[in-house]
């Protein structure tokens, strides 16, 4: 069946600490795939579930490389930390990437990955960022935080009675 939730987050400083947070639910061979548009926070919410994982870093856009592995320094997963934008192959292209790494022993986190590479796993947990701006979008102090919309999927029994709504707790 899965898990399903969907939370605010009005800061990056907050999303950075969602992905923190998040990193605690991960376990090897976990895809993350996450879509929003561009400056939506993915890549925040990457740097946070690599500090999580306590991965080498820094954490920052694979755009120009696609795809960067960040080695745990403290025996956990690898993070694999691919930006799918220019690959219009899909599974195929992210198969010639030539990783330097076990995917099955690593979490996967792709950006801009939706219709790409969901075939990499049928078991995955798909993040939605959006600006959370209301229909009152004049309201300076909306405005001020820039909030964030993030709609957490888990799919597959992997994701059966994860707590996905626990990730509010700050």
């Amino acid at each position: 069946m899965g898990a399903y939730t969907t939370l605010t987050v009005p800061t990056a400083e907050r999303m950075n600490r969602l992905g923190g947070r998040l990193a605690g639910l991960l376990r090897p061979g976990d895809l993350v795939l996450l879509s929003g548009e561009l400056g939506a926070g993915k890549t925040t919410l990457t740097r946070g579930l690599g500090e999580g994982l306590g991965v080498r870093g820094p954490v920052t856009s694979p755009t120009f490389v696609i795809a960067r592995v960040h080695p745990s320094l403290v025996g956990g997963p690898a993070l694999v930390h691919v930006d799918a934008y220019r690959l219009g192959g899909g599974l195929d292209e992210m198969e010639d990437l030539d990783l330097d790494v076990s995917l099955p022993e690593s979490v996967v986190v792709v950006e801009w990955g939706e219709g790409k590479v969901e075939q990499l796993a049928e078991e995955r947990l798909e993040v939605r960022i959006e600006r959370a701006v209301g229909d009152d979008a004049s309201d300076p102090a909306e405005d001020a935080g820039d909030p964030r919309r993030v709609t957490l999927t888990g799919l597959g029994s992997r994701w059966d009675g994860v707590d996905l709504a626990a990730l509010e707790r700050d």
